[in-house]
């Protein structure tokens, strides 16, 4: 790490690095540990180490540090309650984050979004997981009774609001990043069955929805208040409806990075 950052000249750190599948981490928080919370400090100990070290260090977080919320949202001083080991192991490295603005007066922002959805997202995440299943004909897994609801905002979105923050942002804050569009996971694969089978020409997609055991620690819900970017000047400008078609769309005529 030492070497990469040494070597060459930059403006911006934009640390995305993570690992991020609530069930992997289910199964095997120790590399959630060593990934998340040793590979962020590893980067800070780096950074720290420049002789100068006076460029912004953005931190890309999750909502999920905050736990599960049943009414209203999350803002950037809501408690953290994380109740995963990927959301403990996020909340972990967003701590050290915020220690070396404190402790060293490295430029750091801290930024916490919800779930993304669009091109190129790795297949073990849920919308991929509905389409690959749908290119494969076979059941569709949702968790319990599909009623969790998550805050969805298309990655083009979030790429938007982390280059906006690194021009307007103030060191040492947080910032939460949603879109105000939530809705249950049932739901979802429904509507995303509905687009395979109008943009493939087939029927009965949504017969392959199959209710599984649910997830150990699930949260049932994500919200967040992104107004404190918004007051920036930021915006969210992708219409979900919209952006999921091009989404499902993407995938139908890209099966090799699904199957």
């Amino acid at each position: 790490v030492d070497e990469i950052i040494c070597k060459y000249s930059f403006d911006y750190i934009f640390h995305f690095a993570a690992e991020s599948h609530v069930d992997n981490s289910i199964s095997n928080p120790n590399v959630f540990a060593m990934t998340n919370v040793i590979g962020t400090l590893n980067l800070l100990e780096s950074y720290k180490n420049l002789e100068k070290n006076n460029k912004l260090f953005i931190h890309v977080s999750t909502d999920e540090v905050f736990g599960s919320i049943d009414k209203g949202n999350f803002n950037e001083l809501s408690l953290y309650q994380p109740n995963s080991p990927y959301s403990a192991s996020k909340a972990s490295s967003d701590h050290f984050v915020r220690s070396y603005f404190k402790t060293y007066n490295l430029p750091v922002i801290i930024t916490n979004c919800s779930n993304n959805y669009g091109p190129f997202q790795h297949k073990e995440k849920f919308i991929p997981t509905v389409i690959r299943s749908l290119l494969k004909r076979v059941n569709i897994p949702v968790y319990g009774d599909g009623k969790n609801k998550r805050e969805w905002i298309s990655v083009k979105d979030h790429v938007s609001a982390l280059l906006y923050l690194s021009e307007r942002g103030t060191f040492g804050e947080s910032y939460c990043i949603g879109s105000g569009y939530e809705l249950s996971n049932i739901n979802l694969a429904e509507k995303i069955c509905d687009l395979f089978d109008e943009l493939t020409r087939t029927s009965g997609s949504k017969e392959l929805i199959s209710f599984v055991k649910d997830r150990k620690g699930h949260d049932f819900r994500y919200s967040v208040d992104s107004k404190k970017i918004k007051d920036l000047g930021w915006e969210n400008r992708s219409f979900f409806e919209t952006s999921l078609r091009e989404t499902v769309h993407w995938y139908i005529n890209n099966k090799d990075f699904l199957l």
